[in-house]
């Protein structure tokens, strides 16, 4: 994960229209009084405070995987540390952030490109399952949408988990990100399909818990132009 310099905070206004009805000929005017209404809320919010259940719990429409988690332990080791999550959902061996920033390589500019995690978790794992699957539509077209998804359910049903790189400016951020672009990557451990969301664990410490949902539209928004290995 990696900052640009802040960026000036903008001022959010909401504005309520409300909606006159005209009165049939001879009615009573109305009496005008207080207009109260709920405020709206986004899935994104609504995505962002769904209770996260115990990892390895499933149902009929949602699965999530048990994993080890681990806060990035530099600023810029956030590749390492999701890659070392993805590997204990299949991996008790787990090496530490510091062997998989050599192995990947990370510097302090971090991680280059998700490339460098699928070859990381296939060597890892003694495997050539890990394919890196690239987005470099911004935004993904319907086809990178749907390959999503399907990698999504098809790994997890299968119990792999997926590191996707994901930009996230300040008009797109999952929950807790600091107000500007940030440079990222975090692991996909779960979803539901009732409501078309994801479970990410996120190594950056930003969100309140290890652990939070997204939708899925807007996971599919985040990794544009990057990518992610599945």
């Amino acid at each position: 994960m990696r900052h640009t310099p802040p960026k000036l905070k903008a001022a959010l206004c909401g504005l309520a229209l409300v909606a006159a009805t005209a009165l049939p000929m001879g009615a009573a005017p109305a009496v005008a009084g207080p207009v109260s209404a709920a405020p709206a809320v986004s899935a994104e919010m609504a995505a962002a405070s769904k209770p996260v259940p115990k990892l390895g719990f499933s149902t009929q429409t949602l699965k999530t995987l048990q994993v080890q988690f681990q806060y990035q332990q530099t600023g810029y080791w956030c590749g390492p540390a999701a890659t070392r999550i993805a590997l204990s959902a299949k991996t008790s061996n787990l090496p530490s952030q510091q062997q998989l920033a050599n192995e990947l390589p990370t510097t302090t500019n971090g991680t280059d490109w998700i490339g460098q995690v699928t070859r990381v978790l296939n060597n890892r794992l003694g495997t050539t399952y890990y394919e890196t699957k690239e987005m470099p539509n911004d935004p993904p077209t319907q086809a990178q949408r749907n390959l999503l998804w399907q990698d999504i359910v098809y790994d997890v049903d299968r119990g792999w988990a997926i590191v996707a790189n994901i930009v996230a400016p300040p008009s797109n951020h999952p929950p807790g990100y600091p107000n500007e672009t940030i440079w990222h990557y975090f692991t996909v451990i779960g979803y539901d399909s009732s409501d078309s969301t994801v479970l990410i664990a996120d190594p950056a410490g930003f969100a309140p818990g290890e652990t939070y949902w997204l939708t899925f539209n807007q996971l599919a928004t985040l990794i544009p132009p990057k990518g992610y290995s599945a």
